[in-house]
């Protein structure tokens, strides 16, 4: 049987998973392999960061409370190696924390919820599909802003 389209189109991208909590890690793997991504694992911060000093990852997608060091940590330290890696952060704890992806560093924040294996695989794509670097907050508004004024549109 071919692989369908979309499942071949991903079989090239490389996510990291890290996760202390085995059960979680399986899940999440299975489901995004069955996608057509390859996908390695970590089950601590430290494990990740080894993995992540050897090989090239799209994306990596790390839980927040883990022994030792947590998510945000993590984060803040793969992009100390490669400040363009695009990362997902999955928490129980993003409402009581008030985690976003502003405070994290992350690309996405997905709460852990019956409705995390949809966020997760939508979160997925769309930060893999938009793999360029962010542009500053309202800079394209103000260009588009500058632009209209230089022209004599008033908004």
């Amino acid at each position: 049987m071919a692989p369908r389209s979309e499942e071949y189109s991903h079989s090239f991208l490389s996510i990291l998973l890290v996760d202390d909590n085995k059960l979680g890690l399986l899940a999440r793997r299975s489901i995004l392999e069955e996608l057509g991504y390859q996908i390695a694992t970590a089950n601590d911060a430290q494990e990740a960061l080894e993995l992540f000093a050897k090989s090239s990852f799209d994306l990596v997608i790390t839980d927040y409370k883990m022994p030792r060091m947590n998510g945000v940590e993590l984060i803040r330290r793969l992009k100390e190696v490669n400040s363009s890696i695009q990362v997902i952060l999955i928490s129980g704890f993003v409402d009581t924390l008030g985690l976003t992806e502003e405070n994290t560093g992350s690309d996405a924040v997905i709460q852990k919820s019956a409705n995390e294996v949809q966020q997760l695989v939508r979160a997925v794509a769309r930060v893999l599909r938009r793999r360029t670097p962010k542009k500053p907050a309202g800079s394209a508004g103000k260009a588009a802003a500058l632009k209209a004024k230089r022209k004599g549109v008033s908004w």
